[in-house]
């Protein structure tokens, strides 16, 4: 069994995965799309790397404002998360997502990744710290305290 994490924007989806344990995350790609709401691709190509990985579980970034309020992107995600439900049979949790962009640039400030070409992994590796944060609140025992449905 593996989870996936996503990362759902605007005209992007950071895609990581699970090790079989559930101990890490690996970024897997970013499925980029020309407008918003073009979204059967993106569907399809989370569907065929569902089959590839035999992703049992899905967690999706819910990106709250920092005060906790819930904005436009919480309502396009949740709406994003039903469907994905629908076409996949597979539980979706929404978890908060606050501060991982910022986090992964961080990140790869660290890694010496230049500015410029920041922008083609932020997303992917998003996903990764949404995935591990998930993994490793769920492997501590913890209850799922950034679960955004709790």
């Amino acid at each position: 069994m593996r989870i996936m994490g996503l990362d759902f924007g605007s005209k992007t989806v950071g895609v990581a995965v699970s090790d079989s344990l559930l101990l890490t995350a690996q970024g897997l790609e970013i499925i980029r799309r020309k407008e918003e709401n073009k979204l059967r691709q993106t569907y399809a190509r989370i569907e065929e790397l569902i089959l590839q990985y035999e992703v049992q579980e899905i967690v999706l970034g819910c990106p709250k404002h920092m005060n906790g309020s819930q904005g436009v992107r919480v309502e396009l995600t949740e709406e994003f998360k039903e469907k994905l439900e629908r076409r996949t049979g597979l539980p979706v949790v929404l978890w908060d997502e606050r501060l991982t962009t910022v986090e992964a640039n961080r990140v790869m400030m660290d890694a010496g990744v230049r500015r410029e070409n920041r922008r083609e992994y932020v997303d992917k590796i998003a996903a990764v710290l949404i995935l591990q944060g998930y993994l490793d609140r769920r492997s501590s025992g913890e209850p799922q305290a950034r679960d955004v449905e709790d």
